[in-house]
């Protein structure tokens, strides 16, 4: 079997670190401009954090090469770049029957449409899965347990991801057939991850945190089945699984945005500090955008995307989600 990983930042190398063992042949592959000396010849990396490979693990920037072959091939690049690495994918000559897994949360831009759309239109006959779930990448590579979801509209491709990239006691994966809900859930609670870190920040205590994170989960359920998601899979691995620890970690990219724009830093400075991407801003703008398309009410995504894009005072900005009218709390999963 082999495995090959497409996109070597920080989560892809814990991947290719945690499933290493598991198969008989490991490719990870980058942009050249990307690969390091250290990675190439020592298989180590130290940004952000340090990642030691295995040395059987092939290293390379020659797409062709890295999917010959592959039984599986992970996708573990930023949203942004999922497109033109599908569209590299497709000129190198991927195969149908290969089985491509999507890690990449978010929704492209300016299309506003879920990753499994775009590489449908780009691989239109690919064998897909997508895999989403609670997923901090410095406790997986501490060995610390986790689950995750394999999301596929078709059964037997989910059944074969879960069964070569499930690790026994760390990385325990559940198929599911809600490829919308998987993906809005691990998508839109980057947004809400950013208001936690901005509440914790400033230190406002842990009812406001379970107040954003309910109300804030209330919007992704609101998106995601007005697009034609199953309610009950929210409050799943890929929905409440992947918010509560999102949001309630220091680990968590998004949750650090959300502190250093309570810290009155801008955000260009703050991504050039994180020095990785955190797909919570970029979606902010997308969920804004769709949820105006669709007319649904989306109040704390919209004062992340002032905070994030405005010059106004970003304390004021989530204050005022304390004054907005007065409302009913909706019931999603209502009672036959």
């Amino acid at each position: 079997m082999k495995l090959t990983v497409l996109g070597l930042g920080s989560w892809g190398l814990v991947l290719t670190k945690l499933l290493t063992p598991c198969f008989d042949d490991v490719w990870g592959w980058s942009r050249k401009q990307d690969l390091s000396q250290d990675l190439l010849l020592n298989k180590k990396s130290k940004v952000p954090f340090e990642v030691d490979l295995d040395k059987r693990v092939n290293i390379t920037h020659n797409m062709q090469e890295a999917i010959e072959g592959a039984d599986i091939i992970l996708l573990v690049v930023s949203t942004s770049a999922i497109r033109p690495v599908c569209e590299q994918l497709r000129e190198a000559g991927i195969k149908p029957s290969q089985v491509l897994v999507n890690t990449s949360k978010g929704l492209e831009l300016p299309s506003l449409k879920r990753m499994s759309e775009v590489i449908k239109e780009v691989l239109p006959l690919q064998k897909f899965a997508v895999l989403s779930g609670p997923t901090l990448a410095r406790e997986v590579l501490e060995g610390k347990p986790t689950a995750a979801s394999v999301a596929s509209y078709d059964s037997d491709v989910a059944k074969f991801a879960q069964k070569y990239l499930n690790v026994e006691g760390k990385f325990r994966l559940y198929t599911n057939d809600d490829v919308i809900g998987v993906e809005f859930g691990g998508s839109l609670k980057n947004v809400i991850a950013i208001a936690a870190g901005f509440l914790s920040e400033l230190n406002m205590g842990d009812n406001a945190t379970g107040a954003i994170l309910t109300r804030g989960m209330a919007e992704i359920v609101r998106v995601g089945t007005a697009l034609g998601a199953n309610p009950s899979t929210f409050w799943g691995l890929s929905g409440m699984g992947d918010l509560i620890a999102t949001c309630s970690s220091p680990l968590s990219r998004n949750h650090t945005v959300g502190r250093m724009l309570a810290q009155g830093k801008k955000i260009d400075d703050i991504l050039t500090e994180l020095g990785s991407v955190a797909e919570g801003v970029k979606t902010s703008k997308a969920i804004c955008e769709l949820s105006e398309k669709l007319n649904i009410d989306t109040p704390i995504s919209h004062a992340i995307y002032e905070a994030v894009y405005s010059k106004e005072n970003s304390k004021e900005i989530f204050m005022n989600l304390m004054s907005r009218q007065l409302k009913a709390e909706e019931t999603f999963l209502k009672k036959n």
